[in-house]
């Protein structure tokens, strides 16, 4: 990202990195180029994610009652997902987008399938 310049998710978007297109099959047979985007899944790197899912204005669960001031920011459940993590994704609800000379996908969390997170 150039200098000066951030990338903001609404909600509960994920940006991911893709997983690079292969031509080709394990064996050696190359494809189509219509083949790989019919498949149902793929993977790729969380690069970012949105704040959550948004709660309402009038949930008081962490209001105490002597507490004078309400804070109008928006609270959000937050998401799974992290950046780094490894996640695999129903390829028919994501959203190609570039930036940059680079092409990312908007996936909504509802549509990742399972992530991977290494451990530290």
């Amino acid at each position: 990202m150039k200098e000066g310049k951030q990338i903001i998710l609404i909600g509960d978007r994920v940006l991911i990195d893709p997983e690079p297109d292969d031509n080709k099959t394990p064996t050696g047979l190359y494809l189509p180029p219509g083949v790989k985007e019919k498949e149902k899944v793929q993977g790729g790197y969380v690069v970012k994610t949105g704040p959550g899912f948004p709660l309402p204005f009038d949930n008081d669960l962490d209001e105490q009652p002597w507490e004078e001031e309400k804070s109008d920011e928006p609270r959000y459940v937050p998401l799974q997902a992290e950046e780094g993590d490894y996640a695999i994704f129903l390829r028919k609800a994501a959203i190609e987008i570039e930036i940059e000379n680079k092409k990312y996908l908007i996936v909504s969390h509802s549509s990742i399938l399972l992530l991977i997170r290494e451990d530290y």
